[in-house]
Protein backbone atom coordinates (compact mmCIF):
# COMPACT_ATOMS: atom_id res chain seq x y z
CA UNK A 1 0.00 0.00 0.00
CA UNK A 2 1.38 3.46 -1.41
CA UNK A 3 0.42 6.70 1.05
CA UNK A 4 1.83 9.94 -0.12
CA UNK A 5 0.91 13.25 1.23
CA UNK A 6 -0.58 15.97 -1.50
CA UNK A 7 2.59 18.09 -1.25
CA UNK A 8 4.68 15.44 -2.49
CA UNK A 9 2.82 15.42 -5.95
CA UNK A 10 3.44 19.50 -6.53
CA UNK A 11 6.99 18.78 -6.79
CA UNK A 12 6.36 16.35 -9.52
CA UNK A 13 4.32 19.43 -11.17
CA UNK A 14 1.05 17.18 -10.58
CA UNK A 15 -1.92 18.45 -9.31
CA UNK A 16 -4.24 15.61 -7.91
CA UNK A 17 -7.57 16.65 -6.58
CA UNK A 18 -8.36 14.89 -3.48
CA UNK A 19 -12.22 15.42 -4.03
CA UNK A 20 -11.78 13.28 -6.95
CA UNK A 21 -11.11 9.98 -5.53
CA UNK A 22 -10.72 7.75 -8.59
CA UNK A 23 -7.80 5.22 -9.26
CA UNK A 24 -7.01 3.58 -13.05
CA UNK A 25 -5.37 0.56 -13.23
CA UNK A 26 -3.94 0.10 -16.91
CA UNK A 27 -3.30 -3.59 -17.25
CA UNK A 28 -5.14 -6.58 -17.00
CA UNK A 29 -4.08 -8.18 -13.78
CA UNK A 30 -6.48 -8.52 -11.15
CA UNK A 31 -4.66 -7.53 -7.83
CA UNK A 32 -6.15 -4.63 -6.28
CA UNK A 33 -4.22 -1.44 -5.99
CA UNK A 34 -4.59 0.66 -2.75
CA UNK A 35 -3.65 4.43 -2.93
CA UNK A 36 -4.03 6.92 -0.16
CA UNK A 37 -3.99 10.20 -0.05
CA UNK A 38 -4.78 12.27 3.04
CA UNK A 39 -6.26 8.79 4.44
CA UNK A 40 -8.57 8.76 2.24
CA UNK A 41 -8.26 5.47 -0.42
CA UNK A 42 -9.03 5.94 -4.13
CA UNK A 43 -11.57 3.74 -6.07
CA UNK A 44 -10.27 1.68 -9.01
CA UNK A 45 -12.60 2.22 -11.82
CA UNK A 46 -12.94 0.84 -15.15
CA UNK A 47 -12.66 4.28 -17.21
CA UNK A 48 -12.51 7.91 -16.45
CA UNK A 49 -12.69 11.22 -18.38
CA UNK A 50 -9.64 13.34 -18.48
CA UNK A 51 -8.95 16.39 -20.87
CA UNK A 52 -11.78 15.51 -22.42
CA UNK A 53 -10.74 11.73 -23.73
CA UNK A 54 -12.17 8.40 -22.08
CA UNK A 55 -9.20 6.38 -20.35
CA UNK A 56 -9.87 2.73 -20.32
CA UNK A 57 -8.24 0.15 -17.87
CA UNK A 58 -7.49 -2.18 -20.94
CA UNK A 59 -5.93 0.82 -22.69
CA UNK A 60 -8.56 0.57 -25.96
CA UNK A 61 -9.22 3.62 -27.82
CA UNK A 62 -12.88 1.89 -28.79
CA UNK A 63 -14.89 3.46 -26.04
CA UNK A 64 -13.46 7.25 -27.20
CA UNK A 65 -13.36 6.50 -30.81
CA UNK A 66 -17.69 5.45 -30.44
CA UNK A 67 -17.64 8.65 -27.93
CA UNK A 68 -16.60 11.24 -30.89
CA UNK A 69 -18.49 9.59 -33.48
CA UNK A 70 -21.53 10.65 -31.66
CA UNK A 71 -20.68 14.20 -31.03
CA UNK A 72 -19.82 14.51 -34.65
CA UNK A 73 -23.12 13.48 -35.52
CA UNK A 74 -24.70 15.46 -33.05
CA UNK A 75 -22.94 18.45 -34.35
CA UNK A 76 -23.79 17.30 -37.69
CA UNK A 77 -27.65 16.94 -37.25
CA UNK A 78 -27.53 20.34 -35.55
CA UNK A 79 -26.35 21.92 -38.58
CA UNK A 80 -27.54 19.55 -41.23
CA UNK A 81 -29.53 22.42 -43.19
CA UNK A 82 -26.40 24.33 -43.74
CA UNK A 83 -24.72 20.59 -44.56
CA UNK A 84 -27.48 19.87 -46.64
CA UNK A 85 -28.30 23.21 -48.08
CA UNK A 86 -27.55 24.19 -51.60
CA UNK A 87 -24.49 25.68 -51.20
CA UNK A 88 -21.49 25.06 -53.47
CA UNK A 89 -20.11 21.49 -52.72
CA UNK A 90 -16.91 22.21 -52.42
CA UNK A 91 -17.89 24.56 -49.77
CA UNK A 92 -20.16 22.41 -47.61
CA UNK A 93 -17.17 19.67 -48.09
CA UNK A 94 -14.94 22.25 -46.60
CA UNK A 95 -17.42 22.86 -43.66
CA UNK A 96 -18.16 18.75 -42.72
CA UNK A 97 -13.82 18.94 -42.79
CA UNK A 98 -13.28 22.13 -40.76
CA UNK A 99 -16.30 21.45 -38.01
CA UNK A 100 -17.15 17.91 -38.34
CA UNK A 101 -14.01 16.18 -38.92
CA UNK A 102 -12.49 18.57 -36.32
CA UNK A 103 -14.58 17.12 -33.51
CA UNK A 104 -14.56 13.67 -34.60
CA UNK A 105 -11.06 13.00 -34.33
CA UNK A 106 -9.93 15.39 -31.24
CA UNK A 107 -7.34 13.25 -29.74
CA UNK A 108 -7.05 10.28 -32.98
CA UNK A 109 -2.92 11.15 -32.65
CA UNK A 110 -3.24 8.90 -29.76
CA UNK A 111 -5.80 6.48 -30.45
CA UNK A 112 -4.79 2.66 -31.18
CA UNK A 113 -7.05 1.32 -34.24
CA UNK A 114 -7.73 -1.52 -34.24
CA UNK A 115 -10.01 -3.04 -37.29
CA UNK A 116 -13.53 -2.60 -35.92
CA UNK A 117 -12.51 1.07 -35.25
CA UNK A 118 -11.63 2.07 -38.78
CA UNK A 119 -14.59 0.11 -39.64
CA UNK A 120 -16.45 2.68 -37.75
CA UNK A 121 -14.69 5.24 -38.78
CA UNK A 122 -14.90 4.78 -42.42
CA UNK A 123 -18.70 3.95 -42.03
CA UNK A 124 -19.46 7.41 -39.99
CA UNK A 125 -16.89 9.44 -42.58
CA UNK A 126 -19.82 7.78 -45.19
CA UNK A 127 -22.75 8.73 -43.35
CA UNK A 128 -21.67 12.40 -43.63
CA UNK A 129 -21.26 12.30 -46.98
CA UNK A 130 -24.80 10.59 -47.27
CA UNK A 131 -26.39 13.29 -45.13
CA UNK A 132 -25.00 15.83 -46.83
CA UNK A 133 -25.66 14.38 -50.24
CA UNK A 134 -29.80 13.32 -48.97
CA UNK A 135 -29.13 10.01 -49.55
CA UNK A 136 -31.15 7.50 -47.91
CA UNK A 137 -29.90 4.04 -47.07
CA UNK A 138 -32.79 2.78 -48.54
CA UNK A 139 -32.59 4.36 -51.95
CA UNK A 140 -29.68 1.22 -52.12
CA UNK A 141 -26.87 3.79 -53.18
CA UNK A 142 -23.92 2.08 -52.90
CA UNK A 143 -20.47 3.87 -51.16
CA UNK A 144 -18.55 4.42 -54.28
CA UNK A 145 -21.67 6.41 -56.23
CA UNK A 146 -21.58 8.27 -52.80
CA UNK A 147 -18.32 9.21 -53.26
CA UNK A 148 -18.39 9.77 -56.96
CA UNK A 149 -21.11 12.09 -56.05
CA UNK A 150 -19.49 14.52 -53.42
CA UNK A 151 -15.85 14.22 -55.53
CA UNK A 152 -14.46 12.49 -52.51
CA UNK A 153 -12.23 9.34 -51.53
CA UNK A 154 -11.89 7.81 -48.74
CA UNK A 155 -9.89 9.57 -46.28
CA UNK A 156 -10.68 10.06 -42.89
CA UNK A 157 -7.83 7.37 -41.96
CA UNK A 158 -5.66 9.09 -44.19
CA UNK A 159 -6.17 12.51 -42.03
CA UNK A 160 -5.43 10.38 -38.54
CA UNK A 161 -2.34 9.20 -40.45
CA UNK A 162 -1.16 12.27 -41.67
CA UNK A 163 -1.94 14.18 -38.29
CA UNK A 164 0.06 11.30 -36.29
CA UNK A 165 2.97 12.16 -38.93
CA UNK A 166 2.80 16.19 -38.88
CA UNK A 167 2.84 15.56 -34.86
CA UNK A 168 5.89 13.38 -35.06
CA UNK A 169 7.39 15.47 -37.39
CA UNK A 170 7.11 18.76 -35.39
CA UNK A 171 8.43 16.86 -32.08
CA UNK A 172 11.90 16.15 -34.35
CA UNK A 173 12.28 19.12 -35.17
CA UNK A 174 11.67 20.62 -32.19
CA UNK A 175 13.63 18.31 -30.25
CA UNK A 176 16.44 18.79 -33.08
CA UNK A 177 16.19 22.84 -32.63
CA UNK A 178 16.49 22.24 -29.02
CA UNK A 179 19.30 19.93 -28.93
CA UNK A 180 21.36 22.25 -31.34
CA UNK A 181 20.46 25.02 -29.10
CA UNK A 182 21.95 23.12 -25.93
CA UNK A 183 25.28 21.68 -27.76
CA UNK A 184 25.77 25.74 -29.05
CA UNK A 185 25.97 26.85 -25.52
Amino acid sequence: MFSYHPKHFRVCLCHISIHQQHNIRLHTSYSTVKIMIDQKQLENVESFKYLGSILTNDGRCTCEIKCRIAMAKAAFNKKRALFASTLDLELRKKLVKCYIWSIALYGAETWTLRAVDQKQLESSEMWCWRRMEKISWTDRVRNEEVLLRVKEQRNILHEIRNGRLTGLVTFCVETAFCSGLLKER
